[in-house]
């Protein structure tokens, strides 16, 4: 077998990285920006962080924040019409992983000019040209999408999530400052945590799964354990921030290359039937999901349960799984994500809609046990 392994060519992290961001544009020789954010981070300032740097260093730009929380083909269409406007040479995205994603359609379609409907764009398309270049700026710690390969947009016509899987949208550089997101609510500190642990905990199980993917995920599950806590309910405090910022970046390099599983299958149509934010549905669905894949992955489990610092000597396999699910159940309760899709509106009858988009998603395959229609609709009813 044939492992592949895709990175990013430049990154930095640390409070304050931003500052980077004149020397790298002078670097790569670049010009003008069309900078990609959404309303929410202009309104609270949060872009302002480094658009004051762009300023400072005299970086001609120009804004773009048609970006919802969960990205459409539409925001990416209007996207390619302002950077085309623009006279842009390069994208600079602001946010968490919906203004990062849609950065990257429209870094595609505007080399990649023959996928101008977006919706071909689904899966592993031939794109031939790399992406007008990215320099992306994470604000939340979760989707690690400044360093993935991938990138998710809603068809509004199908109501689907689309999976974009494409070595060309890669950003060219990666600036993953803490700082830009002490303001995070605590709420979404707590999804794009648990986002975050969703990733590094199926990149680890996964079938694609190879040692060195292993090797990053289970630094990620071991850090998230640690920090998580700490930046949710010590916003400001620094070494929570940073330490979440990495690590959910760590759990990106593995998984962008060598896929997810049933977990995410069942997120992303809760946000395109829904609306439902990723990181909440990704951390609603994990514990159960774990359970049901734990006969399927029982020594990685109990490495889990040692990185989640729940293992005790002389537990058996099958109570280090149990201990590694509850561990991951716990930590979700501490921070407060919901429990039952009851709670964010979801009923019994929505269930089948969802399971029918879930099977077919392109990350259930992955699963590291073989599941069906069937288990999935009792996957959602288990957590009504």
């Amino acid at each position: 077998m044939v492992n592949r392994f895709i990175l990013n060519e430049l990154s930095y992290f640390g409070p304050g990285a931003r500052h980077e961001l004149p020397s790298v544009v002078s670097r790569l020789g670049f010009h003008k920006a069309l900078v990609v954010t959404d309303a929410g981070l202009v309104k609270f300032g949060v872009a302002k962080m480094v658009t004051d740097v762009l300023d400072a260093a005299s970086i001609p730009y120009e804004m773009y924040s048609d970006v919802k929380p969960n990205p459409t083909v539409s925001n990416v269409l209007n996207g390619v019409a302002a950077f085309k406007a623009s006279g842009a040479d390069f994208l600079i995205a602001i946010g968490g992983g919906s203004s990062i994603d849609t950065a990257k359609g429209v870094g595609i379609v505007v080399n990649n000019p023959e996928f101008e409907d977006v919706v071909s764009l689904e899966g592993c398309a031939p794109t031939r040209h790399k992406s007008v270049p990215i320099i992306a700026l994470p604000t939340t710690a979760g989707t690690a999408a400044e360093t993935t390969i991938n990138y998710v947009i809603i068809d509004e016509k199908q109501q689907k999530k689309m999976v974009c899987v494409d070595p060309n949208d890669i950003p060219c550089c990666s600036i993953v400052d803490a700082e830009l997101m002490y303001s995070l609510p605590k709420g979404t500190t707590a999804a794009t945590g648990l986002d975050a642990l969703t990733h590094a905990i199926e990149g680890y199980i996964t079938k694609g799964a190879w040692e060195m993917s292993d090797m990053f995920e289970i630094e990620a599950i071991r850090m998230i354990n640690k920090y998580l806590r700490t930046a949710v309910f010590e916003p400001t405090n620094p070494v929570g921030r940073n330490g979440m910022a990495v690590a959910q970046y760590i759990a990106g390099m593995a998984f962008s290359n060598v896929g997810l599983g049933v977990v995410h299958g069942m997120a992303h149509p809760m946000g395109s039937l829904f609306d439902i934010p990723h990181g909440v549905a990704n951390a609603m669905l994990l514990p159960t999901v774990m359970e049901f894949n734990a006969p399927a992955c029982l020594e990685k489990y109990a490495e889990i349960a040692k990185a989640m610092d729940v293992y005790e000597a002389g537990m058996s396999l099958e109570e280090a799984a149990a201990a590694a699910c509850k561990a991951v159940r716990d930590l979700a309760i501490e921070v407060g994500i919901p429990q039952h899709l009851s709670e964010i509106g979801i009923k019994a009858e929505d269930i089948p809609a969802l399971a029918a988009q879930a099977i077919t998603d392109v990350c259930t395959p992955g699963n590291p046990r073989e599941v069906t229609e069937a288990d999935i609709v009792k996957l959602y009813e288990a957590i009504l």
